[in-house]
């Protein structure tokens, strides 16, 4: 089982190396765990969520475990998240772990190109959950000033270039997504937003339960929402990641949960850094369907005076914490 002593013992550089050209934080991947990763066996009642980073992919953890148990938290509240859905691509991961109980639940950050080549010709299922990908790159730099095996991100301004052109863990996220939409349609892959289940949680949740093929009863549903809720995953131990020790996650510079909002890169972009992102988006995404992140008429551009909800007439539309 990979605990976090396992990563504690090893040498977290904050160095990279890449593997077929994207980068990966050494010390917690190695070229022998992705490639252990790419070449496993997979079950047909495998789920895997699948994220860029700072997605929202223990957010879904704690959904699909919930699901999975009929709405009953005491999974959730008795073994840490890590164990509940494992890492692929991490060394000592969740293909080499003999232990878990089927219908196996397990997490990865892999590209496309990358990920597990049986699951194409498998039954098993993937969700993967986007994220408006300012939001990401927010998130993104302030992790990289707690978590241990990531490069000091620098000013926000490098960070920023750093992430638009991709030299980042885990590459480009423009290249994630549209490697990974292109399997919309198939019958084993959801494709979900962050955006739609901050709006609404209830629907989204029947949405995945009918994915999976196991809906749940209006109480159970309930509990779902209950217990997944962000307030709550940051109170469950096993969820918010303070069981780590700090040599992997550094909690005095900051909360792993910071803040389970949509919107929140209006409080951190310049409008230069706005407008040099927007122009990138636009060249990257040009010709693919639009996001919820596209849709809010607000997101065109960052106002420093005002809440990130001006127009109180596009309340409905707005994604709300």
């Amino acid at each position: 089982r990979p605990s976090s002593a396992h990563w504690a013992k090893s040498n977290l550089s904050g160095e990279y190396f890449r593997y077929k050209g994207i980068l990966f934080p050494v010390g917690v991947y190695s070229p022998e765990s992705i490639g252990i990763a790419e070449n496993a066996e997979v079950q047909d009642d495998d789920i895997f969520i699948i994220t860029y980073p700072k997605s929202g992919t223990n957010w879904m953890i704690e959904i699909i475990s919930l699901i999975l148990k009929d709405g009953d938290p005491s999974w959730i509240q008795s073994v840490p998240i890590w164990q509940r859905s494992p890492w692929c691509e991490v060394i000592m991961g969740a293909f080499s772990l003999p232990s878990l109980s089927s219908p196996r639940l397990m997490s990865s950050h892999l590209p496309i190109q990358l990920f597990t080549k049986a699951y194409f010709n498998s039954k098993a299922k993937v969700i993967y959950l986007g994220r408006n990908p300012r939001d990401v790159v927010v998130s993104l730099y302030h992790y990289s000033k707690i978590a241990r095996q990531l490069k000091d991100p620098g000013t926000p301004d490098q960070f920023l270039q750093n992430f638009l052109k991709g030299e980042v863990q885990f590459g480009s996220w423009f290249d994630h997504i549209k490697g990974w939409i292109r399997m919309q349609g198939k019958e084993n892959f959801l494709f979900i937003t962050y955006e739609e289940l901050q709006q609404d949680l209830h629907s989204s949740l029947q949405r995945i339960c009918q994915f999976l093929g196991r809906p749940l009863g209006e109480e159970a549903l309930e509990s779902v929402v209950a217990h997944s809720a962000f307030n709550a995953m940051k109170a469950n131990a096993m969820s918010n990641f303070t069981l780590l020790p700090t040599s992997l996650l550094d909690h005095r510079h900051g909360a792993f949960l910071r803040k389970g909002v949509c919107g929140d890169w209006k409080n951190h972009f310049t409008v230069a850094q706005s407008e040099a992102f927007d122009r990138v988006y636009r060249e990257q995404m040009r010709g693919l369907p639009t996001f919820p992140w596209d849709e809010t008429p607000e997101d065109a551009s960052p106002d420093p005076d005002t809440n990130p909800d001006p127009n109180p007439g596009q309340a409905s539309e707005a994604p709300h914490p």
